[in-house]
């Protein structure tokens, strides 16, 4: 069952090359080889979740600053977390920071649903209006503190797009038997890039790399 109805079809889509090219060397070419990653990061139009006047660098392997001192992950970044969190076309997925809805993009061109968790009312308007404009309609976006969401079902996979303190454990009980939480975890400055699998009801931890991204904030993040 096909998840989204993108707005702008690749042949009408003038950045439609630009994305090929990302995938293939920025995404691809660094070991990242979940066939249906690559199909929605080539898919999904990034210059539409960028600020406009950044819409010519919206391809480029780095982030982008989108506002409220929030930024837009480099793509290499957001498939590697996509690729980690093992998804199924049936998982339901929670997102801890929408930002500009991207990530959240991206996870709803494999997953059936996305409940994402944005903290900045501005930042949940601009999310939803970027979702809408790429016809992404998989997607739910709710203004909260994510860290602290009474949340009322278990997800399949749980993904949390700022710097955490530490691993959230919190975040546990949240995740189904078998269920993957991706998060970045340490220093304010740097952090390693974890991925936590609940198996026979225990969490297995893997480490990935080291990232950098801006701070969680909220209940269980940076003050």
């Amino acid at each position: 069952m096909q998840r989204v109805q993108l707005v702008q079809k690749m042949e009408e889509d003038p950045y439609a090359e630009e994305r090929k090219e990302m995938v293939r060397r920025q995404i691809a070419a660094r070991e990242v080889d979940d066939r249906r990653v690559l199909k929605a990061m080539e898919e999904v139009p990034r210059h539409i979740f960028v600020p406009e006047k950044m819409r010519r660098s919206a391809y480029e392997d780095c982030p982008l600053p989108i506002g409220h001192g929030q930024t837009i992950s480099q793509p290499y970044i957001v498939a590697l977390m996509t690729s980690l969190l093992e998804l199924e076309p049936g998982d339901c997925v929670l997102e801890i920071g929408s930002g500009c809805g991207y990530q959240a993009a991206v996870i709803a061109q494999i997953a059936a649903k996305v409940i994402t968790c944005e903290r900045i009312p501005e930042l949940s308007r601009v999310a939803a209006e970027n979702l809408k404009q790429a016809g992404i309609k998989n997607v739910e976006i709710i203004t909260c503190d994510g860290t602290s969401l009474d949340a009322k079902r278990k997800f399949d996979a749980i993904i949390i797009t700022a710097a955490s303190p530490e691993i959230p454990e919190y975040l546990y009980p949240l995740l189904k038997e078998g269920g993957r939480l991706v998060t970045p975890a340490g220093d304010i400055n740097i952090q390693t890039l974890v991925k936590v699998k609940i198996t026979e009801g225990k969490p297995v931890i893997s480490y990935h790399g080291g990232v950098r991204f801006v701070p969680l904030i909220g209940k269980h993040g940076f003050s």
